[in-house]
């Protein structure tokens, strides 16, 4: 943490807001998958329409991201953050009114867009808050709010159980009363002002962007996608998973709760390493971490190793997500920064998509999760691939982005 021993108190306040905005998303995020048994049986749903209503969260991130980093980067990080929290928090409300299938993949599509719109925010405010040395730290401490989060939607599930509908009222009445205090103390960075008023801003952010070789963004987007295909496979389904294995309820809730708490760990602990350790080793072993804990899960049987792979599967898999969101600000420079990375966020949420899907159809023919280990193996050997390969040219970027951005100081 020494890192951030320097860091001005308005940062550290825009780092805290930060971590508060990322929990809330945590919330959200999880709120599916930890109401669905309950929400199913209401409704009688089948898995196939579970996995589409998961997909339908999903596919409203995809835009969600897109847009949201490329308004950033264009009216602000502050103004963009606040609409998304507000979507995300009336349409999760909405979500605990529904009344039919159409209705509830709706409402569920609607808060994708304003989470997925929040992300890339959330990682460009924390990035340029602080010295470039410290940005996986304090990329990884906001994120960190994330998997806590989901494990607060966990105990808000476990602790109202039968009622369904609480932990949409707990993850969108939150929200609304957090975007007024977004309004009052967040700070705008001054990485977005020095673009907005410096001579580059009145050049085309395309070019901004084609400083950075393609094969980077493309390796970034390989990344991106496939580790979300595991992350929002086992953030939608895990608990169903665990109770089709014959655990209870309540013990799939736990599990739940560990994978999260295994996942705040995880981006605390990697996002210290990436910037005071070996990178490349802190990768290996986060991606071979991610295939033992998916193992233990898929193959385990007693109740306690269970619980143990999936504090390990938590600790792994956000670790690894957190790595990607601690590289892709440090690969473009601040006028295009958003753009860029809600690019890479809006790519993962394909695979975020595919994730939930493939697990819903390989429960509807039967499988189980020792299934859907062997089927995500690949997933996990192509991610890891990728990002060992963009550590190799991150040594370059800083080189690229002051050869955009020395316009500013001719």
């Amino acid at each position: 943490m020494r890192l951030l021993s320097t860091v001005p108190p308005g940062a550290r306040l825009t780092l805290l807001l930060c971590f508060i905005v990322a929990l809330l998303e945590g919330m959200d995020l999880q709120a599916m998958g930890i109401a669905a048994p309950a929400m199913a049986k209401a409704f009688g749903f089948q898995p196939g329409q579970m996995g589409l209503v998961f997909s339908a969260s999903i596919l409203g991130l995809l835009p969600g991201a897109f847009i949201g980093g490329w308004c950033a980067d264009r009216i602000g990080r502050k103004k963009v953050l606040i609409a998304c929290v507000l979507i995300f928090g009336v349409f999760s409300v909405a979500t605990a009114h529904v009344w039919s299938l159409e209705s509830l993949l709706l409402a569920r599509l609607l808060t994708g867009i304003g989470l997925g719109g929040a992300l890339p925010n959330l990682i460009a405010l924390s990035a340029e808050s602080v010295d470039e040395r410290a940005r996986a730290t304090a990329v990884s401490l906001m994120y960190c709010g994330v998997p806590l989060g989901g494990a607060l939607a966990a105990v808000v599930g476990l602790l109202d159980v039968g009622r369904w509908q609480t932990v949409f009222y707990v993850g969108g009445l939150a929200p609304l009363l957090v975007a007024p205090l977004l309004g009052r103390y967040l700070a705008e960075t001054a990485g977005f002002l020095r673009t907005r008023g410096g001579p580059q801003a009145s050049g085309p952010r395309g070019a901004w962007l084609g400083a950075i070789p393609l094969s980077t963004t493309l390796l970034l987007w390989l990344g991106y996608f496939f580790t979300l295909t595991v992350m929002y496979m086992l953030l939608n389904w895990l608990p169903s998973l665990l109770v089709g294995q014959g655990f209870s309820r309540g013990q799939a809730v736990g599990v739940q709760i560990l994978f999260n708490l295994g996942g705040g760990i995880g981006s605390v602990l990697f996002g210290l390493l990436m910037d005071r350790w070996r990178p490349r080793l802190t990768v290996l072993a986060i991606y071979l971490g991610i295939l033992l804990g998916l193992a233990g899960l898929g193959l385990a049987k007693a109740y306690p190793l269970v619980a143990l792979a999936g504090f390990a599967a938590g600790l792994f898999v956000v670790g690894g997500q957190l790595v990607l969101y601690a590289l892709a600000p440090q690969l473009y420079p601040a006028a295009v920064r958003a753009t860029g990375t809600g690019a890479a966020v809006a790519v993962g949420r394909l695979g975020a998509m595919a994730g939930p899907l493939l697990a819903g159809q390989v429960l509807a023919l039967g499988g189980g999760a020792a299934t859907l280990v062997v089927a995500t193996t690949p997933a996990v050997l192509v991610a890891a691939g990728a990002v060992l390969a963009l550590l190799q040219r991150r040594t370059a970027a800083p080189a690229a982005t002051a050869r955009v951005e020395a316009p500013r100081h001719a």
